[in-house]
């Protein structure tokens, strides 16, 4: 009987992977990969740019660029501190 329950809940989870079109979305990168004349050497990597994902650099660029905002921001809440007048 655990079986079955098994196999249903087996088949129910590829149902919804069906539905939500993650099969389809998987199979496409796969095949793009296998028809790649150059296998990559981060086949993850690839699989995670074809899926729309953003690339090791891109990330490595966006946090350096969060990094200099909050930096910035600091400053200028610094600067606002020392020019605002006292609340009596």
């Amino acid at each position: 009987m655990a079986y079955q329950s098994s196999e249903s809940k087996k088949e129910e989870f590829r149902k919804y992977l069906e539905k939500s079109s993650v099969i389809d979305a998987l199979t496409k990168v796969l095949v793009t990969l296998y028809e790649e004349p150059d296998r990559p050497e981060k086949p993850v990597d690839f699989i995670k740019k074809a899926l729309g994902g953003p690339s090791q650099s891109d990330f490595d660029s966006l946090k350096a660029e969060n990094d200099e905002l909050k930096a910035k921001i600091q400053q200028l809440q610094s600067q606002l501190g020392q020019t605002a007048p006292a609340e009596e």
